[in-house]
């Protein structure tokens, strides 16, 4: 238009193409490995499918549900309260994929050997995809089980594991899929829940609720597992979102968190007022009641945080691979190939050992010995993965430089989630002072973390050694060095798992985590590991 020819300023190059679509499970050999080894062999088509939806649709679909939040509306354009929470459809789509391929009910729906592997695995693909949605999925995964030990309330169990997802606002005989959420904490207590002030007044066959919740988890779900102080002590009770006659219950979300991360999904803030609710487990034992979910989430946690740094690592050595610097690809420069190598044995790490206490949890009501090593690894491993996950995505987020830095890239989304999971379910040092309650309270706990070392006695000297040092160790344990002794207990569970799996990440595992060879503490400071190129080779296919 001004006689002068078009022009551009430069060409773009030396950009890597686009991370997606990938196969998540195929791209995994480790998670597809231990999946086989720990018994879910047999869901291995099922996760096939899931890890190619994950990996393509549900992968570009978690930018939309993260970039356009969760909205409050208490109140209709006619002044009727309703406290709904609107969603991007991005959100229902996660929402509907997750439940139909069963992450969260196939433990339940298809209970077989391996089920609970199997949906370890799935909540594993999926939370790379987007990990808000796995919030309401694990909450309503671990519900059933203790749903199911009240005949009342058998159809909440059976809507809850359905494998099925419906989104609408309705009463339970209106829907064959739910989804279950939470509120335990309170202002004044957090994780002291006995210090909680809600009431809950016996009325007719169930009971009325007077208080609050500080965080009431996922406050779309259809009905909600919270802590109430009943006449016998603190209790667990089911609070239904709809009455069995269609109408609100009586309780008003005060507002939406305004978190960090975990934008896909709503956190509110709650208030009862006389809502119904029911009994789950015996009054005053709301603790107990609570406990055998909490295992089940904490896994969850375990599994959340060892998909964050899957996904970090595959998004860095995607990207050390097509970019070019100094002359050379990115990940062919000795430093930068240390680093991604150390990021391959910490995530391998962090899914083998979630992979087998999962498979713990699947043996656990058949075996008394699997049963106890769950209870006490759940603990340990919810600590140290969760702890690591944070460093761990900020190095994936260096490799990128400038551009881990930027929200069109999932980096970022992955850096604000990845401190979540060591606060949810109890903070780090609840987990460490449950593992001291376990070895003090309960000795089947320490045969089985025992036997579990001893398994693999005699492949490595050195965690031989260790381990010695760490049996040693145990009786004395005292509560300000909780954090060490579970810390030296994670390494030890995690070094065990890779050994017995035989995999190429074990003994660089070992040198950088259990021996003290005078290397520093980030990733990559390990000098010279062995057999980068084989162990990158492994973490993500070319």
């Amino acid at each position: 238009m001004n006689g002068l020819p078009p022009f551009e300023t430069h060409r773009v190059e030396n950009q890597p193409p686009a991370f997606e679509p990938r196969d998540l499970w195929a791209d995994d050999i480790a998670l597809r490995e231990a999946v086989d080894r720990e018994g879910g062999a047999a869901f291995a088509a099922r996760l096939a499918a899931y890890g190619a939806l994950a990996g393509d649709e549900l992968y570009r679909i978690g930018f939309d549900a993260n970039r356009d939040r969760p909205r409050l509306r208490t109140h209709d354009r006619f002044g009727h309260r309703i406290d709904a929470v609107e969603f991007h459809p991005a959100y229902h789509r996660l929402m509907e994929a997750a439940k139909t391929h069963g992450v969260a009910g196939l433990s339940w729906h298809d209970p077989q050997p391996g089920a609970h592997v199997a949906r370890a695995a799935l909540s594993h693909l999926h939370h790379q995809a987007d990990a808000g949605t796995s919030c309401p999925l694990t909450m309503t995964h671990a519900a059933v089980p203790v749903l199911r030990r009240e005949p009342a309330l058998a159809a909440w169990a059976d809507a809850a594991a359905a494998p099925l997802y419906d989104p609408r606002d309705l009463p339970l005989a209106d829907k064959a899929g739910i989804t279950l959420g939470m509120g335990m904490t309170e202002k004044q207590g957090g994780s002291d829940v006995r210090a909680n002030t809600t009431t809950a007044t016996p009325h007719g066959e169930g009971y009325r609720l007077v208080g609050h919740k500080w965080f009431f988890s996922a406050p779309m779900c259809d009905g909600f597992l919270v802590l109430a102080q009943a006449p016998g002590g603190l209790t667990c009770l089911l609070m239904p979102r709809r009455l069995p006659d269609g109408e609100r219950n009586g309780f008003a979300l005060m507002r939406l968190k305004d978190k960090l991360g975990d934008w896909s999904n709503a956190s509110s803030e709650v208030e009862f007022r006389n809502a119904l609710a029911w009994r789950v487990g015996e009054e005053g034992r709301g603790v107990a009641t609570i406990i055998e979910m909490v295992m089940l989430t904490r896994l969850d946690c375990m599994l959340g945080s060892a998909a964050e740094m899957r996904m970090a690592l595959a998004q860095a050595l995607h990207h050390a691979r097509h970019r070019r610097t100094f002359g050379k690809a990115l990940v062919d420069h000795p430093l930068m190939a240390n680093v991604l190598a150390d990021l391959a044995i910490e995530s391998e790490a962090a899914t083998a050992f979630a992979l087998r206490v999962a498979r713990a949890v699947d043996r656990a009501p058949r075996d008394a010995g699997e049963a106890a090593f769950a209870r006490i690894a759940t603990a340990i491993g919810k600590y140290w993965i969760c702890k690591r996950t944070p460093a761990f995505v900020n190095e994936a987020q260096e490799c990128l430089g400038g551009a881990g830095y930027v929200e069109e890239s999932i980096l970022p989304r992955l850096y604000r989630q990845a401190p979540l999971n060591s606060i949810w379910e109890g903070s780090g040092n609840i987990q460490c002072l449950d593992v001291l309650r376990a070895l003090a309270r309960e000795p089947d706990t320490r045969a089985a973390l025992a036997t579990e070392l001893e398994s693999v006695a005699g492949r490595e000297p050195a965690f031989d050694s260790f381990v010695a040092r760490l049996m040693m160790d145990l009786p004395h344990a005292a509560e300000a060095g909780a954090r060490n002794l579970t810390e030296r207990l994670a390494v030890a569970l995690q070094a065990s798992v890779l050994l017995r799996a035989g995999s190429p990440a074990a003994s660089a595992f070992i040198g950088g985590r259990l021996v003290d060879q005078g290397h520093g503490w980030a990733f990559g400071s390990q000098p010279g590991i062995a057999a980068a190129d084989t162990l990158l080779a492994r973490a993500l296919p070319a």
